[in-house]
């Protein structure tokens, strides 16, 4: 091991089984030469993902099982990087996760103190966004769904939490009409002031012929609700992450021509897009981030972020605990 690599192991958030979550002291994979350590300095906790696993829910797929480390909206700077990394110590990159604690499984990885990654899975990002680089994950997320080069312009969004807000963000930068995002608790109608959109109660909106409409509320059964607003051959795009089998009646669907759209994660491609819209101030990150906590206390900030509708976006604080 080269004498300058810092010291091999991190406090890490692991879900032991659903419900149930400790702060432990990890051994790390020793990194290589396209490697970099990570302290990392903030996390987002997510309200999609991580709260399947969380409760239990999500569903089976390659890298699934507990113990794990959630987490992949995580923000911190370099301290090692090998000579094949591509990055420098004193950068503060955003890590999309990692997988560097032995029989632990990482999924996504990013909730501790310290990181092993690749060099080339993070993205560096200005010193001036500070905790507010925990949310590129989730703009990447809104970019990839709707800002494609196969994407129409997005009409309809529904739920207003982050990522709602995010998506409406980005489409109200594009050509066409202002979109309109629909959001049943009344806490979260507000914040769309001074972004191009308007936010509604489902039941407010009278329109039925949206061209494109996106979905991520992760409801599997909001499609026929869905449907009955859509024009024909309009788009429906399913960009949340849904734990049932998500079903349709039929008839609807075929008089309208109904297409259907699949958004899975972000690539590489989404973040540089973001980080260019952040970079460029045309996308703002303002008033995303409501709820903080220091990352000992990270068991109230998970029953916090999955349980009080006033919380759009926990952080851990990870700041002088590696």
């Amino acid at each position: 091991m080269n004498p300058d690599t810092p010291t091999l192991e991190a406090l890490a958030v692991v879900l032991e089984q659903p419900e149930r979550l400790s702060l432990q002291r990890l051994a790390l994979t020793p990194p290589g030469d396209a490697d970099v350590v990570v302290d990392i300095e903030w996390s987002g906790i997510s309200t999609g993902t991580e709260r399947l696993l969380w409760s239990g829910r999500m569903p089976d797929f390659p890298g699934m099982g507990y113990p794990l480390v959630p987490g992949y909206e995580s923000v911190g700077r370099v301290i090692f990087a090998g000579l094949q990394a591509g990055l420098t110590v004193g950068q503060r990159v955003f890590v999309p996760g990692a997988r560097c604690y032995g029989e632990v499984r990482g999924l996504f990885g990013g909730a501790a103190s310290r990181v092993v990654a690749p060099g080339s899975r993070m993205v560096p990002v200005d010193e001036k966004f500070g905790e507010q680089s925990v949310l590129m994950a989730l703009a990447a997320t809104a970019y990839h769904a709707i800002a494609g080069p196969a994407s129409p312009h997005v009409e309809l969004i529904v739920g207003h939490g982050v990522l709602g807000r995010l998506l409406a963000r980005i489409a109200a930068l594009g050509e066409g009409t202002r979109p309109v995002v629909w959001e049943t608790n009344p806490e979260r109608r507000q914040g769309a002031e001074g972004y191009g959109y308007e936010v509604l109660a489902p039941d407010d909106d009278p329109r039925r012929d949206y061209r494109s409409i996106c979905d991520m509320s992760g409801d599997s059964a909001i499609l026929d609700s869905l449907i009955a607003r859509l024009a024909r051959g309009g788009e429906i795009i399913l960009g949340g992450f849904y734990s049932q089998p998500v079903a349709f009646t039929f008839p609807p669907a075929f008089m309208r021509e109904a297409r259907f759209r699949i958004a899975a994660e972000f690539q590489p491609a989404d973040l540089a897009a973001v980080r260019a819209l952040l970079d460029s101030g045309r996308l703002s990150l303002d008033g995303l981030i409501t709820h903080r906590l220091p990352a000992t206390e990270a068991h109230a900030a998970y029953r916090t972020a999955f349980g009080d509708p006033s919380c759009l976006k926990m952080i851990l604080d990870w700041r002088n605990l590696s």
